[in-house]
């Protein structure tokens, strides 16, 4: 898969492509229908399946503040669609002009200038161009004029409700994360890479892994028993919390793992943190003794959810 960084950068094949648009955030189990159903059409078609995403995310740009919480950093998503055999992820700026792009602009000067549009996949709630006043409808009239075909596909249900980033991000809001994997198709993750931090866990004898989120704000905030696994091979348990340390000042959002019966040097080691069972909110304290102190029992219950765990999975 090859990924291209701006429409300027991209030459279209002179067949042209079968292409899909959309955030993609999570590549949860609908959009996964969607992606293998755009990897299909383009074989069937003889041409490159095309994806394209949008950094920032129309809602980050226009409302950093309220806009949702990611599911996933853009590095990952990237990954996820090579693994289902897409052929080109396309990466286009959502900036001030674009959001003024009429929804014919955007299909004279995007899919058939842009990329040579053979065939369009979409989602049944698509909709494009400023105001998000484009729709199917558009599409299909633009698709006889520009010699390209379009197809809606229904929604992916799960317990009569639609897939969706936004059910996903309720799911593990609730710390209901045998929900959110349901929804997902895996368990859910924050990747990342080791940073160097402030050590004031290895002061009270309980040193952290500090990984940024890569995104505005995640859709967890807490204190969760994890599993770690490095790309290194390495799998631990551990504690971690994820939000702002407001107990120590922190600045920034900020996943802090704690692996258990682990001396080794992770700095620099990129890992997949997944998240296992809530133990409790992020809290302030007022002095550190107090949180030194919730610390040693939000390990001791996460030691224990482990053991029983792995009690359960034994029978």
């Amino acid at each position: 898969m090859e990924l291209i960084q701006g429409i300027e950068n991209f030459k279209p094949p002179q067949a042209g492509v079968v292409a899909t648009i959309g955030n993609f955030d999570g590549v949860h189990r609908g959009h996964r229908e969607l992606i293998s159903n755009l990897v299909a059409q383009a074989r069937q078609c003889q041409l490159p399946s095309l994806v394209m995403v949008f950094e920032p995310q129309a809602l980050e740009f226009f409302s950093p503040a309220s806009a949702p919480a990611r599911l996933m950093r853009g590095e990952d998503k990237v990954a996820a669609l090579s693994d289902l055999g897409v052929d080109y992820v396309l990466l286009l700026s959502f900036d001030e002009a674009f959001s003024k792009q009429t929804p014919e602009d955007f299909i004279s000067e995007l899919l058939v200038s842009g990329v040579n549009l053979k065939h369009l996949i979409i989602g049944d709630d698509f909709h494009f161009g400023k105001n998000r006043s484009g729709d199917f409808s558009l599409l299909k009239t633009a698709g006889l004029q520009y010699g390209f075909e379009v197809t809606d596909l229904a929604s992916v249900l799960s317990s009569c409700e639609r897939v969706s980033s936004s059910l996903i991000r309720q799911a593990l809001a609730d710390a209901d994360f045998g929900r959110a994997e349901q929804l997902l198709g895996y368990p859910y993750f924050i990747a990342g890479t080791v940073v160097h931090g402030r050590a004031l866990g290895r002061t009270i004898n309980v040193p952290t892994a500090n990984i940024p989120t890569q995104r505005l704000r995640s859709p967890l905030r807490g204190v969760f028993a994890v599993h770690w696994e490095g790309m290194d091979g390495s799998r631990y348990q551990g504690l971690a919390n994820l939000g702002t340390r407001p107990s120590v000042n922190g600045e920034g959002e900020l996943l802090e793992v704690h692996l258990f019966d682990c001396d080794a040097d992770l700095y620099g080691c990129t890992a997949r943190v997944t998240f296992l069972k809530k133990m409790r909110n992020e809290q302030k304290f007022a002095e550190f003794e107090l949180l030194k102190i919730q610390i040693g029992k939000d390990i001791k219950q996460a030691r224990s959810f482990f053991q029983q765990l792995g009690t359960e999975n034994s029978k």
